[in-house]
């Protein structure tokens, strides 16, 4: 039998702005975390790419509008309010696909014995 989550009406807020803003659909789900104090997610700026982080608790992965004006390789902390950090390694042609609006799907590092795909489009 499987147990509910309980998210804050914080987390909640912040996790539904992020889904209208970025243009995607957030999934919260768990895979471990909870509890205690987490850092506080990263809010997106004009011109920022927001990804969809798939099997998500809590993790935001953004790409600043100046990283995707520089068009060089670039390893995202997406640790977001996750109580657990992970990192997505895109490269500079990815980085200029993303810029176009492109398509791209990366896993994430594991850490806490799970990853993440994060996609971009």
């Amino acid at each position: 039998m499987s147990q509910a989550r309980r998210i804050g009406r914080r987390r909640f807020s912040v996790e539904a702005a992020l889904a209208v803003l970025g243009g995607v659909t957030i999934t919260i789900s768990g895979c471990g975390g909870g509890g205690g104090s987490s850092p506080t997610a990263p809010t997106p700026q004009a011109g920022d790419k927001v990804g969809s982080v798939g099997t998500n608790h809590g993790h935001v992965a953004i790409i600043t509008a100046a990283q995707l004006a520089g068009a060089a390789a670039v390893t995202l902390q997406i640790r977001g309010s996750s109580d657990h950090p992970h990192t997505v390694q895109l490269s500079a042609a990815e980085i200029a696909q993303i810029a176009a609006n492109g398509r791209v799907s990366k896993a994430s590092s594991v850490d806490d014995g799970h990853d993440h795909t994060v996609t971009f489009n």
